[in-house]
C-alpha cells in the first residue's frame, strides 16, 4: 500500500522559502524607492516554471558572484513574494486584497506565465469580486483585452455589460471605447439591445474617431468617405441589419449606403421589398438576451410582463421589458423542500413561480403581486394570476387565469412551498396538484410531479 505524506512536503518547501538557506538567484521587484530584494532557488524555479526555465536556458538573467540576477521593476515586492510562495508550495491566499489589486497580480501572473494560478485568480474574481466587477466592466476590459489568457475574465465583463448596455452605451465612455473592445461587444449574440440602437451607436462612435467630419452624409467629400468606410469596415458583418424595420433602414442606414457594402445594401432592400426572392446571403440571427432561466426564455418574462400590468392583447418584446426578473430559487440547485423555498422566497416582493411539468413540455405557473411568508395565512389580491404553456417552445399554447377575489388568493404556509387560490387551483405539497376555484381553468394537471421549477422576484425597472 502505498504511503504519501504531501503537506508536510508542501511544508518544507515553504519552510525553505521563508528561510533564504543556499539561495542563488536574487531578484529586485519593484522600482524607485519601493524596490526589494527577494531569494530564490533556481532548480526549484526551473522546475516548478516554465517561464523561469527558458530565462535560465535562454540568459536572460545576469549573474554576479555565482547568483543569478532578476529585476522586474513592473511587478511589485507583495505580488512576486506571492508568486514565488505558489510556485514552492502552491499556496496563494487572495482574500485580504481589493479588487485592483487582485487584478494587478493577474496580470502579473500571467507575465510569469503560471497558467493554473492564472485561471484560479480569474475564477477567484469572478465569484468573489462581483462588485468590484460590476463597477467598471470596461475598465478591467481595457486592462486586460490584450491578454489572450484571460477569456473567462473577458466573458464575465462582457456579460455584465449585455446584461444593461443602454448604461454603457449612452455614457461619454462609450465614444472612447478602443476599436477591438467595440468589436468584441458587437460580435456579442446577448448583446441586449435594438438592432437600430446598435447601428445608431456604431456611427456615434464613428464620429468621434474623426471629430471634423460633417453629421450629414450627403455632405462628405471622397475623402471623407473613405475615412468612415475604412473606420466602420470591421464592424459591418458584426451588424444583424436584416433585423432593423424597413422604416428604420431608410431613414437611419440608407443614407450612409456610400459606406457600407453595396451588396449588402441591394440585399436588404430586397429583403424587405421582394421578401418572397431567395436571397443567396447568409442571414444572422437576431440577438437574444441571456437567459436566467433553464426553464423558460427571455420572450416568456416579456408576456409575464404583459399579464402583470393585464394587457392581455398586448405583449412587450424583450427589448422593452419593464421589469428585472431575479432569480431567487431553483429546486434542483437549492433543494425541493418548502422549507427552502421560504428561505429563499418569503419577504422578498412580488414574484412569479415557474414549473415545468415532469416528462412534458409544458410549464404552469402563478404570479403572487404581495409576498410569500410562513405566517401559515391566506392574503387577498386581485392581481395574481396562474398560467400554462402547452409547449413551452410555442408561445401560443399560452393561458392565463386571474384571481377572481375570493379573499384565498395565495397561501403562506410554512409547510408547503407555493399556494395559489382557495382550492388549491396550483398547489405545492408532496408534489403539485391543480382544481379551479379561485382562478379560471387553464388547463393544469389535477396531479403532477415537476421536472424543475423556479423562482423569480419581479422589480419595476
Amino acid at each position: 500500500m502505498p504511503f504519501e505524506c504531501s503537506r508536510e512536503v508542501v511544508n518544507d518547501y515553504e519552510k525553505l522559502f521563508e528561510s533564504d538557506e543556499e539561495y542563488d538567484v536574487i531578484i529586485y521587484a519593484g522600482e524607485n524607492e519601493n524596490v526589494k530584494e527577494l531569494h530564490a532557488h533556481s532548480l526549484i524555479l526551473r522546475t516548478r516554471s516554465q517561464y523561469f526555465r527558458a530565462a535560465f536556458s535562454k540568459e536572460w538573467t545576469e549573474k554576479k558572484d555565482g547568483k543569478f540576477i532578476f529585476r522586474k521593476p513592473n511587478i511589485s515586492p507583495q505580488f512576486f513574494k506571492m508568486i514565488l510562495r505558489f510556485i514552492y508550495c502552491g499556496k496563494i491566499d487572495l482574500e485580504k486584497l481589493q479588487g485592483p489589486d487582485v487584478l494587478k497580480l493577474l496580470i502579473a501572473v500571467d507575465e510569469i506565465n503560471i497558467q493554473i494560478l492564472s485561471d484560479y485568480i480569474q475564477e477567484y474574481l469572478i465569484k468573489n469580486q462581483d462588485e468590484f466587477l460590476q463597477q467598471n466592466p470596461i475598465g478591467i476590459l481595457e486592462a486586460v483585452y490584450q491578454h489572450e489568457t484571460f477569456t473567462n475574465l473577458w466573458n464575465s465583463c462582457l456579460e455584465k455589460i449585455c446584461e444593461e448596455p443602454e448604461i454603457f452605451f449612452n455614457s461619454d465612455k462609450f465614444i472612447s471605447l478602443k476599436a477591438p473592445l467595440l468589436e468584441l461587444l458587437l460580435k456579442r449574440d446577448d448583446l441586449s439591445l435594438d438592432e437600430i440602437v446598435v447601428w445608431d451607436s456604431l456611427i456615434k462612435w464613428c464620429f468621434a474617431q474623426h471629430s471634423n467630419i460633417p453629421q450629414d452624409p450627403t455632405q462628405w467629400n471622397k475623402e471623407e468617405i473613405t475615412f468612415m468606410e475604412r473606420t466602420i469596415h470591421r464592424f459591418v458583418p458584426l451588424l444583424r441589419l436584416h433585423h432593423v424595420s424597413s422604416e428604420d433602414f431608410i431613414i437611419k442606414i440608407y443614407p450612409f449606403k456610400e459606406i457600407m457594402p453595396k451588396d449588402l445594401v441591394y440585399n436588404i432592400l430586397m429583403f424587405h421589398m421582394a421578401p418572397n426572392k431567395k436571397l443567396n446571403m447568409n442571414m444572422q440571427h437576431p440577438r437574444q438576451p441571456k437567459s436566467i432561466s433553464t426553464l423558460i426564455k427571455a420572450d416568456h418574462f416579456a408576456i409575464f410582463s404583459s399579464w402583470i400590468e393585464k394587457k392581455n392583447n398586448f405583449h412587450y418584446n424583450v427589448k422593452n421589458i419593464p421589469y428585472n426578473f431575479n432569480l431567487l430559487y431553483h429546486a434542483s440547485r437549492d433543494g425541493d423542500t418548502a422549507a427552502e423555498f421560504h428561505d429563499k422566497c418569503d419577504n422578498k416582493g412580488a414574484t412569479i413561480v415557474v414549473v415545468k411539468i415532469e416528462d412534458s413540455e409544458q410549464i404552469v405557473g402563478g404570479y403572487n403581486p404581495l409576498f410569500w411568508d410562513s405566517s401559515n395565512s391566506w392574503k387577498f389580491t386581485n392581481d395574481s394570476f396562474i398560467f400554462s404553456f402547452t409547449n413551452r417552445d410555442n408561445l401560443q399554447t399560452a393561458k392565463v387565469g386571474y384571481s377572481n377575489g375570493n379573499k384565498n388568493s395565495v397561501a403562506c404556509y410554512s409547510s408547503n412551498g407555493p399556494v395559489f387560490g382557495g382550492g388549491n387551483d396550483l398547489c405545492h405539497s408532496d408534489s403539485w396538484t391543480s382544481s379551479s376555484s379561485t382562478y379560471s381553468n387553464v388547463g393544469i394537471p389535477a396531479y403532477f410531479d415537476a421536472g424543475d421549477w423556479e423562482v423569480f422576484q419581479v422589480v419595476k425597472k
